[in-house]
């Protein structure tokens, strides 16, 4: 439910009672993960559970568990013929809880606590814990047109960013409003800031007065990510200077310079994709190949998560 938590605490402040569903197992394929939820509440759906392939066919349980309170689990699979019906073609097998939400859902979306659901099935109980999603960090050093793209992207991805620049007239809320701002010498502020192995940390400004000395600082921090932007000359440059510095070939071999991912991104929109794509690629263990020329289940259950 914490991917559409925002969701639904709006409609609950707004006085609005819902029934949610959620994905409690999936065999096979299926377009979403386990975990993935979708809340009505009569009138309007929010979220999405199956890439709109059973959603319809949810509703209608919702419905009911609007109705009279009592809870529900569904169950469609590639045998059952009124899962082909509603859509669910890929082969997968989908078992849904769904159930109202209580001040207790509510609570914890709002404290980013675990959501318990007891789950009855005649004689047999089951437990679900649904747990809050990793609180990520991205660090933007530069404060520039590209980081403008890439700080809204980032957070709308779950990441908590925050963008630092040593000149006050670039590093400005108006121009970064979904980021904690921070005017600091960039390596002053890495130097203090607080880190972990989850933190994604993206050099977009190649000022050769601390570039180098701020990539090598990252390089020995136990984060996710250390990116850095620049043409081929800059990162030929970095590289040679960070040779200098006494910069490994094995600490050299986690820095992604130049940063992103070969889609042809040109424009700040367009790189920004391009920087997380590379970001989410690497915090999966992806191939980031197409689909199309990959073989195997598209999610992947065992893939452990890193950043």
């Amino acid at each position: 439910m914490f991917d559409i938590a925002e969701r639904i605490l709006e409609a609950v402040d707004a006085g609005r009672t819902l029934a949610v569903a959620t994905a409690i197992s999936i065999d096979g394929s299926a377009p979403r993960t386990t975990g993935s939820s979708m809340a009505f509440d009569g009138e309007t759906v929010i979220g999405s559970i199956a890439g709109g392939c059973v959603e319809g066919s949810v509703v209608e349980t919702c419905d009911l568990v609007l109705q009279d309170g009592v809870a529900r689990t569904v169950e469609f699979g590639v045998s059952d013929e009124t899962a082909f019906n509603v859509g669910l073609t890929c082969g997968g097998q989908l078992r849904i809880h769904v159930q109202a939400v209580t001040p207790a859902i509510v609570a914890a979306l709002r404290d980013r606590s675990p959501i318990t659901s007891i789950i009855c099935e005649g004689d047999d109980v089951e437990v679900f814990v649904e747990h809050p999603p990793i609180q990520r960090r991205m660090i933007i050093f530069g404060a520039m047109e590209f980081s403008a793209a890439l700080a809204p992207a980032a957070a709308a991805l779950g990441y908590r960013v925050t963008v630092c620049d040593p000149r006050p007239l670039f590093a400005t809320s108006a121009r970064f409003p979904t980021a904690e701002v921070v005017v600091s010498w960039p390596t002053d502020y890495l130097a203090a800031t607080d880190v972990d192995e989850q933190t994604v940390i993206c050099i977009l400004s190649h000022d050769a007065r601390f570039d180098a000395e701020l990539v090598a600082m990252a390089l020995e921090l136990p984060v996710a990510y250390v990116g850095a932007m620049g043409s081929r000359n800059t990162h030929d440059r970095r590289v040679a200077s960070l040779l200098e510095r006494g910069v490994t070939e094995s600490a050299m071999l986690r820095l992604h310079s130049p940063i992103g991912l070969d889609l042809g991104a040109s424009t700040p929109g367009e790189t920004a994709l391009s920087v997380l794509a590379e970001v989410l690629a690497a915090r999966t263990d992806s191939t980031a190949l197409p689909l199309a020329v990959t073989t195997g289940a598209i999610h992947t259950v065992s893939r452990r998560v890193t950043a």
